[in-house]
């Protein structure tokens, strides 16, 4: 048991290192993804209104076009780091901008009304990358990664710091929105304040976690095995494996459907992570 446990945080140490850098130049031109390296994916989601799914990567926001190769949303080439799709379909993000384009270092929150086509600066430009975004109870929770701090936003302008931590990534009960959970390499932690204190950390060691059904919250561990908790993450079981290697964004939509990002593709499940199709293809040898 020991061993286990040694293994598991080394390896949740090694993607905590990956997702807090953000990766180097980016390439640019054109809206073919055939000689651009997406394997950086940073988040995923769902639209709420045509079930179409895009993919947040360091090198633009990508939809699958034909045989599942990426499309290019807008002209915006950015790194975008923190990604997540709202009720009501707008894009909330963050990262920083593409190699040349004038802007600061660090994006703060973007917002684009019109799934990825435009964008518009929010709050907190040149000051905060969010690396991880979740929109719940007419509230955003980000985790600042430059700061090492969860804040929260009513309106997208004006912040709450919460609490201090170093965090992966974050998941908020879809009932109860004092109920937060970080991913950590200590394991998964839970707040009952609406993120103003955090518990200790408790197995599995998670990577990601996606909260949208109450009875459903999925997590991904560093080997990329999918488990299901109906309890709000006090117990788990594992229900299959994601395709590709090393997990990079999960998102659940409702209580059986699935979409994780890997190493080598974006893979959706209809029935809790037990099969996978691809849905999208991405260069090799991916991560954060």
């Amino acid at each position: 048991m020991k061993k286990r446990l040694i293994a598991l945080s080394a390896s949740t140490l090694a993607l905590a290192l990956t997702l807090t850098a953000c990766g180097g130049d980016g390439d640019g031109g054109g809206k073919s993804a055939a000689s651009v390296d997406i394997s950086h994916i940073h988040g995923v989601g769902v639209h709420p209104t045509d079930g179409k799914l895009y993919v947040a990567t360091h090198n633009g926001v990508y939809t699958p076009g034909d045989k599942n190769a990426p499309v290019l949303v807008g002209d915006r080439k950015d790194d975008f780091m923190g990604f997540t799709i709202t009720g009501d379909g707008a894009f909330l993000a963050s990262g920083h901008p593409a190699p040349g384009r004038d802007a600061p270092a660090n994006l703060g929150l973007i917002e684009s009304a019109d799934t990825g086509k435009t964008w518009k600066d929010r709050s907190l430009t040149g000051e905060v990358d969010f690396h991880s975004l979740e929109y719940a109870h007419s509230t955003i929770y980000g985790y600042d990664s430059t700061n090492g701090l969860l804040r929260v936003s009513k309106d997208g302008s004006t912040w709450e710091t919460r609490s201090e931590l170093k965090a992966l990534d974050l998941a908020v009960s879809p009932t109860d929105p004092e109920t937060v959970l970080a991913t950590t390499e200590s394991g998964v932690v839970r707040s009952t304040d609406g993120g103003m204190t955090f518990g200790p950390g408790a197995e599995p060691v998670m990577a990601f976690l996606s909260w949208s059904d109450a009875k459903a919250l999925y997590g991904i561990d560093p080997a990329g095995k999918i488990s299901v908790s109906p309890d709000g993450g006090r117990t788990w079981k594992e229900t299959g494996t994601a395709p590709g290697g090393q997990p990079q964004a999960l998102t659940a939509i409702g209580a059986q459907r699935l979409i994780a990002a890997t190493g080598d593709g974006v893979y959706e499940s209809q029935d809790g992570g037990a099969t996978f199709t691809k849905r999208l293809d991405v260069t090799s040898g991916g991560g954060h």
